[in-house]
């Protein structure tokens, strides 16, 4: 069951990459389908650093910390910078330093962010998070890190 809703998902996620809007379509899709309630992507750009391409759910006073995010600095710039996911039970009282003051001002506890892989190469970061703790099963994580890689072939 798992699988199928799994592979449904990814084949609308497809189609809404080659629709009008693709990254805020694929982000709105990815949020409904994990049953998140905010997310983001963001894209690396030729100065070296992440832009904000696609948000959902964020309040306004963190959009503007978060338009441009420095590769290591942040959930999405550790995700980009190392290449693997970066995940938070819950981001309010996270200790491992993962976790920006600036994140926490989302009002999120469960978040995660995947690099967006092109290739062997992080381009972005894409992450989803709850109001309330979360862990994402291993299942969960391997799907965002496939959407990740589909929103890739748009960079």
């Amino acid at each position: 069951m798992l699988h199928n809703k799994r592979m449904a998902f990814l084949e609308e996620l497809d189609s809404a990459l080659a629709a009008p809007h693709p990254i805020e379509r694929a982000l709105a899709l990815t949020i409904e389908h994990l049953r998140a309630e905010s997310g983001a992507i963001h894209l690396l750009a030729d100065d070296g650093v992440l832009h904000l391409k696609a948000s959902q759910g964020i309040p306004d006073v963190v959009l503007q910390i978060v338009q441009r995010v420095p590769v290591g600095k942040g959930m999405a710039g550790l995700a980009v910078e190392r290449a693997q996911p970066v995940n938070a039970c819950n981001i309010q009282t996270d200790t491992t330093g993962d976790v920006r003051p600036g994140a926490r001002k989302t009002g999120m506890e469960g978040a995660i962010v995947v690099p967006i892989m092109k290739g062997d190469r992080a381009t972005g970061a894409l992450g989803v998070a709850n109001r309330s703790e979360r862990t994402f099963t291993d299942e969960e994580i391997a799907t965002l890190i496939e959407a990740g890689r589909r929103i890739a072939r748009l960079s």
